[in-house]
């Protein structure tokens, strides 16, 4: 019997409170159950970076989850840091060593919110670092809405990855974020835009499956999204 592809799921970290007096991690169900719903077994990945080589031997793909945290600015040499941002040190050294390794190997890579900004610097992009302050007239992508629920459309770029996955020149998508991509990365294109010109979506068409997505498709509110996955697993298998 042919074996699923092993699609390895990033964890989020938290400082005591709540579930636990100690540090601890924590996943929305949502990120495995649309990996598994896909065809592929989730695999959650806790933050150890010297670990990440080994992580990578063991899994067919991965996915970067997003997170209420901002990447730090110095890594996409930033001089200064906007007052909104909040860091994950641990978690985004971890993050950056596994992009960086799946890049190396050429593994499948879906980078979702947070994750798809973490991409874009890894390749060599840049990011806003709050999206008030430097883009006129901003929809509003913190929405006020549940996530779960679309909040605006983004144009699929024609002719990219994305649009043939999708099958759509327009999708509606949740949105919950505060930065977005900036400068492109090197290589990349950007996939998908809203109507406020942030960029939405990115894409090397260099490699094997290497897409990121600024929305949250494991809510799986439309087809668009459902597809996303889908192709993921089919890029791993």
């Amino acid at each position: 019997m042919i074996r699923p592809p092993v699609i390895g799921v990033t964890l989020d970290s938290e400082e005591p409170g709540g579930y636990s007096r100690l540090p601890w991690y924590a996943l929305r169900r949502n990120y495995s159950e649309a990996v598994a719903q896909a065809g592929g077994v989730p695999i959650l990945l806790p933050h150890e970076p010297q670990l990440a080589g080994a992580y990578l031997d063991l899994i067919d793909a991965l996915v970067v989850t997003g997170g209420a945290f901002d990447v730090d600015p110095a890594l996409f040499g930033a001089a200064q840091r906007h007052p909104t941002v909040t860091l994950k040190a641990r978690r985004t050294a971890f993050e950056l060593a596994m992009i960086t390794g799946a890049l190396a190997r050429d593994l499948p890579l879906l980078g979702i919110c947070g994750g798809q900004q973490l991409l874009n610097v890894a390749l060599g992009g840049t990011l806003i670092q709050h999206i008030p302050d430097e883009v006129a007239d901003p929809l509003a992508h913190e929405q006020p809405n549940p996530t779960g629920e679309p909040s605006h459309d983004v144009e699929v770029v024609a002719g990219t990855r994305l649009a043939a996955i999708v099958g759509a020149a327009r999708i509606a998508v949740n949105s919950s974020h505060h930065q977005a991509v900036k400068a492109v990365a090197p290589g990349c294109v950007a996939d998908a835009i809203a109507p406020d010109g942030v960029v939405e979506g990115i894409e090397d068409p260099a490699r094997r499956f290497c897409i990121g997505v600024q929305w949250h498709p494991e809510y799986a509110f439309g087809a668009a999204d459902r597809r996303i996955f889908q192709a993921l697993i089919e890029a791993a298998a």
